[in-house]
């Protein structure tokens, strides 16, 4: 969502992703360059996700395309509330055993379980079985790399730990038939149709967002309003936080979020997250939303929608758009990658190895879309295949060069524990807008300082 998550900017300015100098040392173990023998006893290989619709589209697709190759392995996809995501991985992780083979990680995870030993070093691997010029190298850099690059580069020095499983970003939903068919192109823009929409159908509320204190999801549209009103995270060369997320875009940004949009929101959203905006927007009770385009397929769904009896009537009513721009086009990059545990055994490493090389290839990435995957490959995102997927596949497309991500350091869930509740208050009217920024940006500088900046 994001997790989304969620990335650096591919295109954007240098400020909105990692930094990689004074990394901690690296643990884990290496694996193999060449997959070891594969056995044919019957394997079941586990993953660990959160729960949303491409989890189980994963264990379908696996389950109905890998054992045409891999008869004897069984594919299974286990999850968690997302807001527990994290915490059942680096729970087992620290325990140095596990119950998956396979951990999907959201970016900014990787740094901690790299830096833990808990994943192992695909590097060898991967330059013996990936072409990696098959991708956008900032989405291999995103969902694989640590240290992470400048942003929106791929270092070649540096190493990779996984590979893409899940594109992702955000998708502006618009009522076509309330707003009209051109989607607003600037963020104002975009506020005052909102307005305009709500004032003259009562009943429906201007917009729909996430808002909540769990996962990341107050704090990822913070980031998006941020980026997109010319503001940054953090200044990862110099270490900095506060005074650069609260400067004067920053403040701009949370101004326009909790004193524009918000107002602009139904009653009672204040703890919103993706269940909650699918729901808003199936119900015909949002004139404008934004969503992960990986959870959208369902709002294209009669039975799960009051706002037509086949997908045609639905789609003449809703436009997925890219996000507007403003003072930059920045977007927020989701997706996560895969990554093998190093506590799994040695047959189910060599098994977990063997699948990210069958579904890394061109082939297999274009019916992962057909299925109903984001893939990460270039020739998978302008193939037929993922553009006539869905309406919203293009806009995945044109996004990607405008993706930014947050921080992908050892101390990300500490960051963004304490962004998410502050946005999250903020939203609620438990605080005042400009302090719980200046809060954010105090409280986020005193981890990097009292870490000393390891994984930056």
């Amino acid at each position: 969502m994001a997790a989304t998550a969620l990335a650096a900017c591919g295109g954007g300015d240098d400020d909105g992703g990692g930094g990689s100098g004074g990394v901690a040392e690296a643990k884990g173990p290496k694996a193999p360059a060449t997959i070891p023998e594969l056995t044919d006893d019957p394997v079941n290989l586990s993953f660990i996700w959160f729960e949303w619709p491409p989890a189980q589209a994963l264990e379908d697709f696996a389950n109905a395309e890998y054992t045409k190759e891999r008869p004897n392995v069984t594919i299974e996809v286990n999850t968690v509330p997302n807001a527990n995501w994290h915490d059942a991985m680096f729970t087992q992780f620290a325990a140095r055993q596990t119950d998956f083979d396979i951990a999907i990680l959201d970016s900014q995870h990787i740094g901690e379980a790299v830096t833990n030993g808990n994943i192992l070093d695909l590097t060898d691997f991967i330059k013996e079985n990936i072409d990696t010029d098959a991708y956008n190298p900032y989405l291999l850099a995103a969902y694989g790399q640590y240290p992470q690059a400048e942003t929106g580069q791929r270092d070649e020095n540096a190493s990779l730990y996984g590979l893409p499983l899940l594109g992702d970003t955000w998708t502006m939903i618009y009522r076509k038939d309330l707003i009209g068919e051109d989607p607003p192109k600037t963020w104002d823009d975009m506020i005052a149709a909102a307005q305009k929409c709500q004032d003259e159908n009562p009943g429906i509320s201007g917009l729909a967002f996430h808002q909540s204190n769990g996962s990341d999801a107050a704090a990822v549209t913070y980031n998006t309003v941020n980026g997109v009103y010319g503001g940054n995270l953090w200044d990862a060369k110099d270490k900095l936080i506060d005074g650069v997320i609260n400067d004067d875009a920053g403040q701009k940004a949370m101004d326009v979020l909790v004193n524009q949009m918000k107002p602009l929101t139904a009653k009672g959203s204040g703890n919103w997250f993706i269940d909650e905006v699918n729901a808003a927007v199936a119900q015909g009770k949002a004139c404008i939303a934004f969503q992960w385009i990986a959870a959208s397929g369902g709002l294209l769904d009669p039975e799960q929608s009051t706002l037509g009896s086949t997908r045609e009537e639905i789609e003449q009513k809703l436009g997925f758009a890219t996000l507007p721009s403003q003072e930059t086009d920045l977007v927020p990059l989701g997706g996560m990658g895969m990554h093998v545990s190093a506590y799994a055994s040695e047959e189910d490493q060599a098994e977990a190895l063997n699948f990210m090389k069958w579904f890394e290839q061109p082939e297999i990435q274009k019916k992962w879309a057909a299925a109903g995957g984001v893939p990460a490959r270039t020739d998978a995102l302008e193939s037929p295949e993922f553009l006539n997927s869905s309406p919203f596949a293009q806009v995945y497309t044109d996004s990607v060069s405008r993706m930014r991500d947050m921080w992908n350091v050892p101390e990300y869930a500490r960051l963004i524990d304490i962004e998410n509740t502050n946005v999250n208050a903020a939203l609620n009217g438990a605080k005042d807008p400009k302090d719980a920024l200046d809060d954010i940006a105090q409280e986020q500088q005193d981890v990097l300082d009292s870490s000393g900046g390891s994984g930056l």
